[in-house]
């Protein structure tokens, strides 16, 4: 569980294992007929916890009152800006000048982490930007087109594939040629 710089315990900010926890909601259960109206901290009382410093104030920030919502949406413009930031720095260090649509990549690392896999991110992005130097082409539409393949790849995912063995809508195997752009391949 994350203490913040004040000493004071987060639990809202904690990993928890299943089996201990699942135990301590039985037994407060039981013992109260109900878990309606019990305090956080009756559960917390019949966990070992280990604690973990968080001496930045970082992990911990607390949201109590309406200043404190104006400061953490401070710090989440301030993200926007280090981003900004770090794209001038590496781009300085690069050797090159592009404007780069953060807001689009971002979405589109979003789309393909959540769509496909984590590591996918990452991979997209670097593909995005590889065909748009080599092709010459818009990052923003190369994005638009990597998002819109994710999104099908995560509903054919929740749809439980596409019902044809991994062929594409137009017939072509996914795992033989073309261009794998309707269809996941088959697993």
């Amino acid at each position: 569980m994350l203490r913040d710089g004040e000493g004071r315990d987060q639990p809202l900010v904690a990993v928890y294992r299943v089996e201990p926890l699942r135990r301590e909601l039985a037994r407060l259960r039981a013992a109260h007929g109900t878990l309606a109206g019990l305090p956080l901290r009756a559960l917390l009382a019949g966990l070992a916890l280990v604690r973990v410093e968080d001496a930045t104030a970082t992990a911990s920030f607390d949201c109590d009152t309406w200043a404190d919502i104006g400061a953490a949406r401070a710090r989440i413009r301030e993200h926007g800006n280090v981003l900004d930031e770090w794209i001038t720095a590496v781009k300085a260090e690069l050797g090159i000048e592009l404007d780069v649509d953060t807001a689009a990549l971002l979405d589109l690392a979003r789309d393909a982490a959540h769509g496909v896999a984590r590591p996918a991110a990452p991979l997209t992005t670097f593909l995005i930007g590889y065909a748009a130097g080599r092709q010459g082409a818009d990052v923003a539409e190369l994005a638009q087109k990597a998002a819109a393949l994710a999104n099908r790849w995560a509903a054919e995912d929740a749809d439980g594939g596409d019902g044809a063995g991994g062929a594409k809508a137009d017939g072509a195997a996914g795992a033989g040629g073309g261009t794998g752009a309707e269809a996941k391949p088959t697993e």
